[in-house]
């Protein structure tokens, strides 16, 4: 076996295709795959085929297909892992969620904990105080949110949603939370304004 060349070794002859030398390797690395030595000294044999067909591509006297490459370079890569897709919100909430500035954040922050304040400590009998804050509070949230994008339909939309939202829930809620709180003498109509004030600064700096 040694005194082969190393085209006798893999079975094919000197001229045959880079195909037939690739099908003669795979098939003699199948047949013999419990044998080791047997299985080093076919590998060795195609390197040396590779190494000679490159050497007489150098030297013009034939044309190597592109995908041979030199023998330490014939490495099989391991497939790359393609990366996970992440998940990705639907475009239409893509639109509707911002990315605030802290800016942003606080300014209209400062403006409902002031107006909480206010309804918090206005006394009990005034109901207009709350509603002048709650018309306060929805000014303010129009305006952070128009301006943004100029969309004044949009902003008087969302600001809409977040009011009837927090007076729905803000009223629900109080009526099972007050009864339990000692410390504080909330009325329900308090409560549900200050939840709402929370609600409309949550709409006016993370949406847009």
């Amino acid at each position: 076996m040694s005194d082969q060349n190393p085209y006798e070794k893999l079975g094919v002859s000197e001229d045959a295709s880079f195909d037939e030398i690739q099908d003669a390797r795979n098939r003699l690395l199948e047949q013999h795959s419990g044998d080791a030595k047997r299985l080093e000294i076919i590998e060795v044999a195609y390197d040396a085929i590779l190494m000679d067909r490159l050497r007489m591509r150098q030297e013009g006297k034939i044309k190597v297909p592109e995908r041979i490459r030199f023998p330490e370079l014939r490495v099989q890569s391991l497939p790359k892992e393609s990366p996970t897709p992440r998940e990705q919100s639907p475009a239409w909430l893509q639109r509707m969620i911002d990315k605030p500035t802290p800016t942003d954040v606080l300014l209209p922050g400062a403006w409902y904990i002031g107006l909480s304040t206010i309804s918090i400590f206005y006394p009990a009998t005034g109901d207009q105080v709350l509603q002048l804050a709650l018309v306060v509070g929805v000014g303010i949230s129009i305006y952070f949110l128009n301006r943004k994008e100029g969309k004044f339909g949009r902003a008087v939309l969302f600001t809409l949603i977040g009011l009837i939202l927090g007076l729905v829930i803000g009223g629900l809620i109080a009526g099972w939370l007050l009864p339990q709180i000692t410390f504080m003498s909330l009325t329900p109509n308090q409560f549900s304004t200050v939840l709402t004030f929370i609600l409309l600064w949550l709409v006016s700096s993370f949406l847009r």
